[in-house]
């Protein structure tokens, strides 16, 4: 069992390397608000395009939202105008931001076909006028999340970090696959040992790390001085408390008891309702709700159904006529165990 240590970022010293991936639609405030709760070193906004965050969009904010339980908080930007990255930067940096994160590893279509996220990694040359462009406007630590390359004829992230540390950038997290893999095939978290090698940043291992074991797994391959959990937190936000746990306790903490997790998902419900309105909020978390209850009797069915819901009061009773047999069936076997 690896044993993590203490890094910095820049000022910041996060004493449990354990980091929430930034992922659009996901780590929204509600999301993050749970997984810091039951334990994360860090929590990172959703991607944020620089332009919309200048521009100050509805969507910007609400991305950009965050809560005083997460702090230090660190919020990502995309784009590919070094000037508008800097402003925007400038922008959450005002917000209250504590780092900056600067997207290279985005592998959408939509995102890469405006030359920001991973397409950077076939432009060294703008991928370092936007790093310097963006370090030079706050005076906030500047983090960077890239992919190994474009893809397997181009894996130039040690490179790309050589350039980012000496351009003043504080962390490197990298995401095992090239743009081209997107998220096909399996990451190969050795490769990021190739990084870990080359800059003396702290180096965050990412992709794939869905279980404690595969927390083990990533850190021993690959060398590097954290984890950063994106999927694998798909409805367990306790997934890196646990991690935390393992790593500086050697406990494997046991999931919450049916009845917690069941609260868990109300009160993400409601966040989610609260900030996005209930329209919006409904549809947004239905992704959620599929993941929350994914492994359970009867889920496949209860998911088709309350998909075809748009009552959120509705949704919650369903909700609570789906666990609340499962809470006591499990309630029961603990007393027969007893």
């Amino acid at each position: 069992m690896p044993v993590l240590a203490p890094i910095n970022i820049g000022p910041l010293v996060i004493s449990q390397p354990v980091i929430l991936a930034p992922m659009t639609g996901v780590t929204d405030l509600p999301f993050r608000r749970i997984v810091k709760r039951y334990g994360a070193g860090l929590t990172v906004t959703e991607m944020i395009a620089s332009q919309a965050m200048v521009r100050e969009t509805r969507q910007s904010l609400q991305k950009a939202a965050w809560d005083p339980s997460e702090e230090p908080v660190s919020m990502q930007l995309a784009g590919c105008d070094p000037q508008i990255m800097a402003d925007a930067a400038k922008l959450n940096a005002d917000r209250g931001a504590a780092i900056i994160d600067i997207n290279m590893g985005c592998p959408v279509k939509k995102v890469v076909n405006g030359d920001a996220g991973s397409a950077l990694m076939r432009d060294l040359p703008l991928a370092a006028r936007l790093i310097e462009a963006t370090v030079k406007a706050v005076d906030l630590p500047v983090t960077v999340k890239m992919r190994m390359g474009w893809d397997h004829g181009s894996l130039n992230a040690p490179e790309l970090a050589r350039i980012a540390e000496d351009l003043g950038v504080k962390l490197i997290t990298v995401h095992g696959r090239t743009r081209c893999q997107l998220y096909k095939g399996v990451a190969d978290w050795a490769f990021v040992a190739k990084v870990k090698a080359a800059t003396t940043l702290p180096v965050i291992v990412n992709g794939d790390i869905n279980s404690l074991d595969d927390v083990d797994t990533a850190l021993a391959q690959s060398g590097a001085d954290g984890v950063m959990i994106g999927r694998g937190a798909y409805g367990k936000p306790w997934l890196l408390g646990q991690a935390i746990d393992w790593l500086v306790h050697g406990n494997r903490r046991p999931d919450p008891a049916l009845g917690e997790q069941y609260a868990v998902i109300v009160e993400h419900y409601n966040a989610m309702l609260e900030l996005y309105g209930s329209e919006v909020g409904v549809n947004m978390a239905r992704k959620h709700l599929g993941w929350y209850t994914k492994g359970l009797h009867g889920s496949a069915d209860f998911r088709n159904a309350v998909n075809q819901q748009a009552n959120p009061a509705i949704v919650l009773a369903m909700l609570n006529d789906f666990y609340a047999p499962l809470i006591d069936a499990a309630s029961n076997d603990l007393a027969i165990a007893a």
